[in-house]
This record gives structure tokens, C-alpha cells and sequence, in this order.
């Protein structure tokens, strides 16, 4: 799974990564983005506009959300079959702006966990795979929400996690983003694990394990030998 990500780049960062969309002038940086949060959000709706959605998908047939859960993740390899994401699947595409991820690898004894940070030799930022939703309450308001698509851990990051979240190639940001419906074995063919020699991972600060903690601090690496 990913439960949490960092996008701790400036306007200006970002722009560089993405030349061809409108990014706000007024991003701060985030160093701990956790579920529930707002992310940053590029739909498959035309605009090439930066938006911001709920991280954890709200389905919009869902009746009541004080009741449902909010699903952060999306399994690749079921997207089509469960109702929860097939229709977004198909249809409502995004990427979800970051620059790192974190996993928790759990050590030899069993019991401890140490965080990680993930991200790419590069220092750019990069796009989830995600899907996007829009649920309208009774009284008209709106509430756009988004998930991150998972997928089997590359070679990097198989010692760390058994999932990883899916980076969708630049060179298939356009296909990806498609307004039109797309059949599944097409989109499928994006949902692949990223390279695992464009990446590199950390063993970063324990302060990340707490969501309230946004700082600096969260992604400093505290075990310089721990590099991957």
C-alpha cells in the first residue's frame, strides 16, 4: 500500500516537471502527506489545471459518507472488476503529485518497523496513477476525492514492502490522462512497476510516523548507510 507520500517542492519545482500544466504560484511544500489530506491532483478532464481532491476515494453512489470507508489505495491488478473503482478506472483518471513516498520495512526481529523514504535518483517530482470521483450531497455540494493506484514491489523495493504505488512513465502522462473511456488491457500496460534504477530509498526520522508532524524533519535521513 501507500499511506504516505511527500510533495516538498516549490511552485517553481514542480513547474519544471510538469512544463504543460497550470500550477499555482502558492504550493508549500509538504513533508508528510497523509490520508484524509488534500493532494494535489491533475484529472483526465481537459483542463491540464493542478486541482486539489481528498486523498481516499468516495465512489459517487456511495449514500453515506459518514459511513464508508475512504480507500486510499487501489489494487492494479483488480481495477476493472471492483465496483468501487471501475467506472474511475475507465473513465476518471488523475495523476496524484509527489516527489517520495514512505513504506515501513519491518526488521530481523519481527517487530520493529523503520520508515523509508522512497524517490527518484532525479530529486523530480513524478505522477501517481490514481483515480478520481466526485460525490454530490443532497444539499448539491461536492466532495472530489482520489485514490493511488498499488502494484508488485520492483526490485528496490521488494525488501521494504511487497506493494508499491504506480509512477506512470512521462512518456505516458497523455495516455494515461485520455478523457476518452479506454479499454482495461490498454491501461493496464501503464500500471507497471517504475524502474527500479531510477530510484533510491532511505531509512528516514520516526517523526513520520505521527501525521500531525509536517516538517523538514520528516524526510532527513538518519541512517546514511541504509541507502538503496
Amino acid at each position: 500500500m501507500c499511506g504516505r507520500f511527500t510533495l516538498s517542492l516549490d511552485s517553481e519545482q514542480i513547474q519544471k516537471a510538469f512544463p504543460w500544466v497550470a500550477i499555482p504560484d502558492n504550493i508549500s511544500p509538504r513533508y508528510n502527506i497523509a490520508p484524509n489530506q488534500p493532494v494535489g491532483v491533475l484529472p483526465n478532464d481537459g483542463t491540464n489545471r493542478l486541482d486539489f481532491y481528498l486523498w481516499g476515494l468516495i465512489p459517487f453512489w456511495v449514500k453515506d459518507i459518514s459511513s464508508a470507508k475512504r480507500l486510499i489505495n487501489a489494487r492494479a491488478e483488480t481495477l476493472a472488476e471492483k465496483p468501487s473503482f471501475r467506472s474511475s478506472f475507465l473513465r476518471r483518471r488523475c495523476l496524484i503529485l509527489a516527489n517520495g513516498f514512505f513504506e515501513w520495512q519491518l526488521q530481523p526481529d519481527g517487530k520493529t518497523k523503520y520508515p523509508m523514504l522512497v524517490r527518484l535518483r532525479s530529486g523530480l517530482a513524478f505522477g501517481f496513477a490514481g483515480l478520481w470521483d466526485v460525490w454530490q450531497s443532497p444539499d448539491g455540494s461536492e466532495i472530489k476525492s482520489c485514490t493511488i493506484i498499488t502494484t508488485q514491489p520492483n526490485e528496490l523495493m521488494r525488501p521494504i514492502h511487497d506493494r508499491m504505488p504506480v509512477i506512470i512513465d512521462p512518456q505516458n502522462y497523455s495516455n494515461w490522462l485520455d478523457s476518452n473511456e479506454r479499454r482495461p488491457e490498454t491501461l493496464n500496460s501503464f500500471l507497471q512497476p517504475f524502474p527500479p534504477e531510477n530510484m533510491e530509498a532511505a531509512r528516514v526520522s520516526s517523526l513520520v510516523n505521527n501525521p500531525k508532524i509536517d516538517a523538514p524533519e520528516c524526510i532527513e535521513v538518519v541512517d546514511h548507510s541504509s541507502w538503496r
